[in-house]
């Protein structure tokens, strides 16, 4: 029941980010850039949902030890729908890595460990 709902969850944000795309998306992607020089990973998620808390914790420990190298951001559906609907998330959780200059160059649906994420942001040549 708890994936069914998480499911609804992500599609109604779905939802309400494209019925905003003229108004609030423009807006929104201008302040949704990673910090300038700094690549980003956004962690998409819901609060309830049992591999995404398990990546809260995943990015907080890779934001205690990489976040002067690499800006790493929760997105919440019941928080920030928009960037759902922005970043064209189906599922969560899902993670999203952007250069430096805001432009996707990967992304991976499910969660990850620790070690993965390092890996990948290592392959990414975001952190050396």
């Amino acid at each position: 029941m708890n994936i069914f709902r998480g499911t609804l969850i992500v599609l109604f944000g779905l939802a309400a980010g494209f019925l905003v795309v003229g108004g609030v998306l423009p807006t929104l992607a201008q302040g949704t850039a990673p910090a300038k020089g700094r690549p980003a990973l956004y962690e998409f998620g819901a609060k309830t949902c049992i591999p995404c808390i398990q990546m809260k914790q995943v990015m907080a420990d890779l934001k205690a030890s990489h976040g002067d190298q690499v800006e790493f951001r929760m997105v919440y559906v019941d928080e920030n729908r928009p960037m759902f609907g922005q970043y064209q998330i189906v599922a969560i959780p899902t993670q999203v890595f952007l250069d430096a200059s805001g432009k996707e160059v990967d992304r991976h649906l499910g969660a990850l460990t620790k070690e993965e994420v390092l890996q990948k942001l290592k392959e990414l040549k975001f952190i050396k």
